[in-house]
């Protein structure tokens, strides 16, 4: 067995079993993919993937527990071949973060200016994509650590730690009806609104809100974008419901804000890493200025406990 295999095994599933696209992105050949992958499968004694004639269907089932392994193993020979460099110099590396717009636009400005300043060797490198996205990127060694809110589909690689909630504001322009009344379900359900697109938890945890109350809001537009949303609120599409630290009073200019939280449940935000993540100690810095609460040895702890690593 060669890492190499493991390595074309995860190409293949990463880029949905079309092995002519897996050969493309490794710059070799399809026949010598095929070639290593059936070397690979007669020595385990089963197939990986699931074939009709000559293509690819999907995984088998021990082909499931054949991906989780090679994930844990080559995100092992990452840490290993990084840890040289590490143990030289312990503030000096890339630290690459999946996380989503809001995160990006209205809370990591606080940590990562600050950061940068104090970890200048440190080259941080942001990757932005809906909630379920960021855990696809981090699950597949693409990021060191997602930040974003929950998700529906399980992702058992991935340990979750919680870092505080979002509460929700319903968005109006200045002037709206709606800031003169009290805010209830029924009344903002009298007009147009604006979400979150579904893939967001805002998104359904709104929806699920008016449907326990028996209501059927108007949805004209989502967005997995605030500040897209605050465009369209601005041009008077519609009411948004977003989270509160999406609204800045100094630069939404034209808007107005009225707490929500009673309404709607948070959303919680949770940073994310790989069970058998290597905890390099810039790494940890940068949770525990995220979320304070996080120590080196909260984080540590929980990754133990979910069986991962410690260091």
């Amino acid at each position: 067995m060669k890492l190499q295999q493991l390595h074309y095994v995860l190409e293949i599933f990463k880029h949905g079993n079309h092995l002519s696209a897996a050969a493309a992105a490794l710059h070799t050949s399809q026949p010598g993919i095929s070639r290593q992958l059936q070397l690979l499968e007669s020595e385990l004694g089963f197939e990986i993937f699931a074939r009709t004639r000559n293509r690819i269907d999907g995984l088998t089932e021990p082909g499931k527990l054949v991906v989780e392994l090679a994930q844990r193993i080559m995100s092992d020979v990452d840490a290993l071949s990084s840890l040289k460099a590490d143990l030289a110099a312990s503030d000096r590396g890339t630290l690459t973060i999946a996380t989503t717009h809001t995160q990006a636009s209205y809370v990591l400005p606080k940590v990562v200016g600050p950061f940068v300043a104090d970890f200048p060797d440190v080259h941080l490198v942001l990757k932005q994509g809906d909630p379920e996205g960021i855990c696809t990127l981090l699950e597949a060694g693409e990021a060191d650590i997602a930040i974003g809110t929950e998700v529906l589909p399980a992702f058992p690689e991935l340990v979750n730690l919680p870092c505080f909630a979002l509460p929700r504001a319903v968005i109006a322009p200045a002037g709206h009806p709606i800031l003169s009344r009290e805010l209830t379900l029924p009344a903002i359900a009298e007009y147009p609104l604006i979400t979150y697109d579904s893939r967001f938890s805002g998104h359904w945890k709104v929806r699920t809100a008016f449907e326990r109350a028996g209501l059927e809001p108007k949805v004209v537009l989502s967005a997995i974008d605030a500040g897209v949303c605050k465009t369209y609120v601005r041009m008077g599409l519609g009411l948004a419901v977003l989270t509160k630290i999406t609204f800045d009073p100094k630069h939404d200019t034209g808007l107005c804000t009225v707490d929500a939280d009673h309404l709607f449940e948070s959303s919680t935000t949770y940073l994310k890493l790989r069970r058998n993540t290597y905890l390099r100690p810039y790494l940890l810095e940068f949770i525990h200025r995220f979320a304070p609460r996080l120590t080196p040895d909260i984080v540590r702890a929980t990754l133990k406990d979910a069986g991962g690593r410690t260091e």
